[in-house]
């Protein structure tokens, strides 16, 4: 059969369109961002809660069980998890929020909320919900009590470059009402209903000579879920937005410049645990000295979320252009 001269153009004009689109830009996996490798850390409870062995699951190299209540610091791998080692008024036990899931041939992460429970007559009853979370950066272990979550995370990796989007895949289970558990009893019943959050942000840090840590925001990419997708969406893509976003018709309340009680912390460079206070926007041509990246089964203040809420999140990774 033979084409017609203009049917054989258009065909023609149509590769070549598919071929600029499919190579407009590429897409780089962050280190351990396919979710397949994993460690396992084996935590020993208190017996006076029980005794019972709790494992931990941390987004690492493969390598033997890690025995011991010890505490845990990523070296390898930027990822760390809200799964932790906690101890409260001399009393050990395990949190464990993240899992791995199989996933085809390989694994993606399942981000699960939960609410520990920790009871000794006359020392200790307490009650906390715990969102499913893994990010870039380190989590300070052990725990040792609920004030100020914040300041239990050094939030984001050293990063220079500048992406135009975050892609990953992802499935999700939400939209019921949310709670706030953290005392006694079962909590306050909110009259919200829970959402899932991933958050990009792009900074530039600076320290004083006082050892406090500053910050520009560069770029900003930010999505609620609020609805569930029971099936694997791939290669979901959330824009990073360069510079000040406060006046774009897209931008909400939770985006904005994050100091105060909602401030990220980091190490300065005397080794202590500080606040990274975000002065201002920042510019398109500004350089980028940080990513922060947080994927978590929950939105919003912490120790507020619905028990049914989860989160699986695999294959992340950054998209540039060509």
């Amino acid at each position: 059969m033979k084409l017609s001269k203009n049917l054989f153009l258009t065909l023609a004009i149509s590769s070549v369109s598919f071929m600029s689109f499919a190579q407009k830009d590429r897409v780089e996996l962050l280190s351990y961002g396919d979710m397949n490798n994993w460690m396992v850390r084996e935590v020993k409870e208190s017996f006076v809660i029980g005794g019972k062995t709790q494992y931990l699951y941390e987004i690492a190299p493969k390598k033997d069980t890690l025995k011991g209540n010890v505490a845990y610091k990523n070296t390898q791998s930027p990822w760390a998890t809200s799964s932790v080692l906690a101890t409260v008024s001399g009393i050990t036990k395990g949190s464990v929020t993240v899992f791995p899931e199989k996933r085809d041939n390989g694994f993606a992460a399942r981000l699960e909320t939960r609410i520990e429970r920790v009871k000794v007559l006359g020392v200790i009853n307490i009650n906390v919900l715990a969102s499913g979370t893994i990010f870039l950066g380190q989590m300070i272990e052990p725990i040792t009590d609920t004030k100020n979550p914040q300041s239990k995370l050094i939030s984001g990796i050293p990063f220079t470059k500048k992406p135009i989007a975050l892609q990953f895949d992802y499935k999700v289970i939400t939209g019921g009402i949310s709670s706030k558990v953290n005392g006694m009893g079962k909590g306050t019943v909110l009259n919200v209903k829970d959402e899932a959050e991933t958050y990009i942000i792009l900074q530039k840090r600076w320290e004083d000579k006082d050892g406090n840590v500053y910050a520009k925001r560069i770029g900003t990419g930010w999505q609620r879920f609020n609805k569930s997708q029971t099936t694997w969406q791939n290669k979901h893509r959330i824009t990073i937005n360069y510079g000040d976003i406060s006046n774009q018709p897209y931008y909400k309340s939770y985006m904005a410049l994050r100091t105060g009680a909602n401030a990220n912390y980091t190490r300065n460079s005397k080794g202590k645990l500080v606040p990274i206070i975000e002065q201002g926007w920042g510019t398109a041509t500004d350089e980028v000295t940080h990513l922060l990246l947080q994927f978590s089964s929950n939105a919003g203040e912490p120790y507020v979320g619905n028990v049914d809420s989860r989160f699986w999140i695999d294959n992340v990774g950054l998209v540039y252009p060509n």
